[in-house]
């Protein structure tokens, strides 16, 4: 295969990952159980850790040795921008949450429970994502940001794994609340288009970001790690089986280090 057939199936994976989470709500009676989200969440958040770090952090820092900067400094700048921007966006959805709950009379329990807000909330989640997949590729294309197919690639397979209880936490909440299961599965997959679109979008302009590639490699490390930390990781935490996640994190921590160092 050429580098675009493998950039076009890197590019979809992790879309395909919201799709199969999504397709839940066809799958399950009612909920998954709380093991099966845990032990989800939990690889999820393992994979996303080990993949910013070899697949995302360590390529960016060989990358700006190749073009003569200072290695730590890119690394440094974009993961904290990452976190920084993530962060920001999820106080303006905090706001916007609030304030449409005041307007409508209504406790911000009820209105994260409406479909805008909650598509919304894993739609900008994904953002990041998506450019994270298209950065990794655009490395692969120019052949010199130290990014092997097979580092890509597992961050792409990390990233659609990390997907699948993102699609279904969507699709089967809206199903409880009445709506019928396929707006619900539409909702899941609509959720995660912004993926591909902006990996597509990354990949179109690789020759304009090559001389920035190393902090938008770090940026989207600490975008994934922002969500590891503010939403996987206390989610898995929260309630009861909390060590099932643990247990999920380490698996995916180490089968995506396998993949990274092993076959990259």
């Amino acid at each position: 295969m050429n580098n675009i057939q493998i950039t076009t199936i890197g590019i979809l994976i992790p879309f395909f990952g919201t799709t199969l989470g999504s397709a839940f709500v066809f799958l399950l009676k009612n909920k998954m159980t709380v093991f099966i989200e845990k032990i989800l969440l939990g690889f999820a958040a393992g994979v996303m850790i080990a993949a910013s770090i070899w697949s995302l952090l360590i390529p960016a820092i060989n990358m700006a040795e190749e073009q003569g900067k200072t290695a730590w400094v890119p690394a440094t700048l974009g993961f904290s921008i990452g976190i920084i921007s993530l962060m920001y966006l999820d106080r303006k959805v905090g706001n916007i949450e609030e304030a449409r709950c005041k307007k409508n009379n209504q406790t911000l329990v009820e209105k994260v429970k409406s479909t805008s807000m909650l598509v919304l909330a894993v739609t900008l989640h994904n953002i990041p994502e998506g450019m994270a997949v298209g950065v990794v590729f655009a490395g692969l294309i120019i052949g010199s940001a130290g990014i092997t197919i097979a580092g890509a690639f597992s961050l792409a397979i990390g990233i659609a794994i990390q997907n699948i209880p993102e699609g279904a936490i969507i699709s089967m909440p809206l199903k409880s609340d009445g709506i019928s299961k396929p707006k619900a599965f539409m909702s899941g997959v609509l959720s995660g288009i912004v993926e591909p679109i902006g990996a597509v979008l990354t990949v179109l302009l690789t020759e304009v970001v090559v001389p920035i590639l190393p902090y938008l490699l770090s940026f989207a490390a600490g975008a994934m790690m922002y969500v590891v930390t503010s939403e996987l990781v206390p989610e898995m935490r929260e309630g009861e089986k909390a060590n099932i996640g643990t247990v999920g994190l380490t698996l995916g921590f180490i089968i995506m280090m396998i993949l990274d160092v092993a076959l990259g």
